[in-house]
């Protein structure tokens, strides 16, 4: 049976809460049919016995793939790291501890069908409703700021639930500079800039004990990364070809390159095959097997088009 789902699980020093949450994840991917999900754990350079822990609790699973970052990068990094190798048409990232209750993710699944970008939205109140006065203030003001600096009218942007068509998470994950926390605030940010759909759906969040977000140190750096937001150069090497080009075609020149996540952009006259920021080199080959032109792109030459997935699993 096809893989419909691609469930990214982000995990630092999560090993115990990795079962607890597969406790909750469980039923719902009975309900759904595990035969149609793809989970993949990243684990995010931990420095205990995360990856080891993953392998029990997941292990069983039809489609389930392990990978390491080699030290802590950030969640960030760690989403994007998953969606460049998740190859199920539907992406959903969501916390290790399963915060966001699973009985929603059927709910994405649908809504994925006809929106490129889907987050989950808690109501306002389960927003405040933290454990301690600090953590309620810490983030009403965070999501001000984040309105203010991005533009979002979206009044949850820290929601750690996100459901994405796999073409627009990947070329989201490419454009993407933050590793750490503003990248939630930074892939609203660009959807804007490059014109996708947000359709935001309600869900149910429980506040469970044992967040790595430490507050006093991690507000002061989402503040000083916010505020640097929008003088970033988006830019990235691409190549350019004839807008009939294949995907097949693509997933060959990547694969034979050894570039993974890449993603075809079309326009109204040509294709654009986006590659990493590191990309530029085996670029050059992919350019001259598929008879394109290497050059870079930025935000304004990406807009508007479709985003189709090269699937090159190395």
């Amino acid at each position: 049976m096809t893989i419909t789902t691609s469930l990214v699980i982000p995990a630092y020093n999560e090993s115990r809460r990795l079962a607890a949450g597969f406790e909750r994840l469980g039923p719902v991917l009975d309900e759904m049919g595990p035969e149609q999900i793809e989970v993949v754990v990243v684990d995010d350079g931990s420095s205990d016995d995360t990856l080891r822990v993953a392998h029990a609790v997941y292990g069983h699973l039809p489609h389930v793939l392990f990978v390491q970052q080699p030290q802590n990068r950030g969640k960030g990094a760690a989403v994007r790291l998953g969606i460049s190798v998740a190859s199920a048409p539907y992406v959903i990232a969501t916390d290790a501890d399963l915060s966001i209750r699973p009985i929603h993710l059927p709910e994405f699944v649908v809504a994925l069908r006809d929106s490129p970008l889907v987050p989950g939205s808690r109501e306002q109140d389960a927003i405040d409703g933290y454990d301690t006065l600090l953590r309620t203030l810490a983030s009403r003001t965070f999501n001000r700021l984040v309105r203010h600096y991005t533009g979002t009218k979206l009044r949850d942007t820290q929601c750690g639930c996100k459901g994405f068509q796999l073409g627009p998470a990947r070329i989201l994950g490419l454009l993407g500079f933050y590793d750490r926390f503003v990248y939630d605030a930074e892939m609203f940010y660009l959807a804007d800039q490059l014109g996708l759909a947000i359709r935001p759906i309600p869900v149910t969040w429980d506040d469970i004990a044992g967040s790595t977000v430490h507050l006093g140190r991690d507000s002061l750096q989402m503040i000083r990364e916010l505020r640097t937001l929008r003088r970033r150069k988006y830019e990235n090497p691409v190549i350019e070809l004839a807008l009939d080009v294949e995907v097949r075609a693509l997933d060959e020149a990547a694969r034979a390159s050894r570039v993974q996540g890449v993603v075809v952009a079309r326009g109204e006259h040509n294709a654009l095959l986006v590659l990493p920021r590191d990309g530029a080199v085996a670029g050059v080959g992919i350019a001259t097997a598929l008879r394109g032109s290497l050059r870079t792109a930025g935000l304004a030459e990406l807009r508007g088009r479709t985003y189709d997935a090269v699937t090159s699993g190395l």
